[in-house]
């Protein structure tokens, strides 16, 4: 039992540390000299805490390490989204979605031209479409730094080449870059662009080179009810954040998890995985769990079929979402 609970002890102090130390490093707004300054202050705490362990005369700094690691759990716990930031143009309007009936009405639906990743016009639109003209829901996956990691998006097909894409990403402020371990310590503001396919899946395929992006659309396998409880799930969301806007964060509420949980709160019943977590191997997951159409081929056939890069890439601007799907 005492190994048992100075292992724990050890586990505790060791995992919150770091934990700590890369919250005061990333999470802050303080300049860099001083959030370095707070992180070596935190560590050194729990450094001697660790020490005491096994030197008793150093117990006393396990509470000083407590005491710091609640101040750090009220700071941190206290930090406050917001919509109000100098946001970069690409994420600066939210969308807001009415529903009447079976129409449902999309403002800032984001359409722009590209002609480079980062040189483009802004564009948005508004557009009604007819709940009772829904056909399913495609699933994009997008890879670019190897087969573990993608960033997936949703698009509800609503027939005759009338698609809306939803794409779970992080708001970024002017001044930011995305990095994944910032996204673990409420950094960014979580962001839904909901947006034209002509826009999302061609930014992708055809605009970004550094790194190259690889894009596959497949068909998630689901009865059109479930599919409509999706898409209203979806606008449910959409509308929250313009009032109560919530963290992005890299391992938790992302690209990935939130499909999935907006899957859950549909009745699809999916259940947890680690190929959520590594996101690369979620449509993978997907075809094993029945939820996607598999046109009676293997997961590699199918994902052959599914590439759709080049087809983008030959498409033109007016028939861009049925040339993916040929």
């Amino acid at each position: 039992m005492r190994r048992a609970f100075t292992l724990l002890l050890a586990l505790f102090i060791i995992s919150t540390a770091v934990w700590g130390t890369l919250a005061f490093c990333y999470a802050g707004q303080n300049t860099l000299f001083l959030s370095i300054a707070i992180s070596v202050i935190f560590a050194t705490f729990a450094l001697l805490a660790f020490a005491s362990i096994w030197r008793t005369a150093l117990s006393n700094f396990r509470l000083v390490y407590l005491f710091s690691l609640f101040l750090m759990l009220f700071w941190y716990l206290n930090l406050t989204p917001s919509n109000e930031r100098q946001w970069q143009t690409d994420v600066a309007r939210l969308s807001t979605i009415s529903v009447n009936d079976h129409l449902v009405t999309v403002h800032n639906v984001r359409n722009f031209s590209y002609r480079s990743e980062f040189d483009y016009t802004p564009a948005y639109y508004d557009k009604v479409y007819d709940l009772n003209q829904l056909k399913g829901v495609d699933l994009i996956a997008v890879y670019w730094m190897g087969p573990a990691i993608a960033h997936t998006l949703v698009s509800f097909d609503f027939g005759n080449h009338h698609h809306l894409a939803i794409s779970i990403e992080a708001r970024k402020q002017s001044d930011e870059t995305f990095s994944t371990i910032k996204g673990f310590f409420r950094q960014y503001e979580l962001y839904y662009v909901v947006a034209d396919e002509r826009d999302v899946i061609r930014l992708r395929t055809n605009h970004r080179h550094n790194p190259n992006e690889d894009a596959y659309l497949y068909r998630i396998n689901a009865p059109i009810n479930n599919v409509r409880a999706m898409l209203m799930q979806y606008i449910k969301e959409i509308n929250a954040l313009n009032h109560a806007p919530a963290f992005y964060n890299s391992l938790t509420t992302n690209c990935t998890t939130d499909i999935w949980k907006v899957m859950q709160a549909n009745h699809l019943q999916i259940p947890f995985s680690w190929q959520i977590l590594a996101s690369g191997y979620w449509p993978e997951y997907l075809y094993d769990q029945d939820k996607l159409d598999k046109q009676g081929l293997s997961f590699e056939a199918l994902r052959q079929t599914a590439y759709i890069n080049l087809k983008a890439q030959q498409s033109n601007d007016t028939d861009f979402s049925a040339n993916i799907r040929k």
